[in-house]
């Protein structure tokens, strides 16, 4: 069973994000203790999405020893071997999650987001290492959202897995409290990390013991 830190940090990449900018916001986070990162690219081709993978690596490496940083690729399981990512996380319209451990192997970490309980229950059964469940709140990271599940749909999934838990959509400082008190182990966040990201995920961890 791995051990998920309670802040899951979500590099979001928009189509104008330059690879220095990239970096600066990994390296505040990285500064304020998150060791846990997933780099989220959308709109990006392979090519520049391998590159931009590939110096968040190379990055993370720099100024050893330092605590390492596992870095998660969202979907593309190629691009992780590519990287040399930690792990891959696949939503439900990407290749399944047995598809892509044949991919990554058995010591590279897989997550799989749900949406309700029948996915999730899905979910447990397959080789994933951590599931995730949202949107919890409502969120604008996505541009057609799930429903929103809400705490009740974080404490169902509790009780679905003994899988450690993500919970992701619309956390803030404000709400992540509660979401772990639902049961998650873990809050994904995008949003509220972008404005002054060291100091948001400081705040995070002292919310979240």
């Amino acid at each position: 069973m791995i051990l998920l830190p309670r802040l899951y940090a979500i590099v979001d990449v928009s189509t104008d994000t330059g690879t220095d900018s990239l970096i600066a916001f990994a390296d505040e986070l990285t500064a304020a203790g998150c060791t846990f990162m997933q780099y989220r690219n959308k709109a990006g081709n392979a090519r520049v999405m391998l590159a931009q993978a590939r110096e968040l690596r190379r990055n993370s490496r720099v100024g050893a020893p330092a605590p390492h940083i596992r870095l998660i690729m969202n979907d593309r399981a190629d691009l992780c071997l590519a990287a040399g990512f930690d792990g891959v996380h696949v939503g439900q319209d990407d290749l399944s999650p047995e598809e892509v451990r044949r991919i990554i192997g058995p010591e590279r970490w897989l997550g799989v987001s749900t949406h309700n309980p029948e996915q999730l229950r899905e979910a447990d059964m397959t080789s994933a290492d951590y599931l995730a469940i949202g949107p919890v709140f409502a969120t604008s990271s996505k541009e057609r959202p799930d429903p929103v599940v809400g705490l009740e749909g974080v404490r169902r999934a509790r009780e679905l897995t003994r899988k450690p838990l993500v919970a992701i959509g619309g956390i803030t400082r404000a709400n992540a409290k509660s979401v772990i008190e639902a049961g998650a182990d873990s809050v994904a966040v995008i949003s509220d990390l972008l404005r002054e990201p060291r100091k948001s995920a400081e705040e995070f961890f002292r919310i979240l013991g």
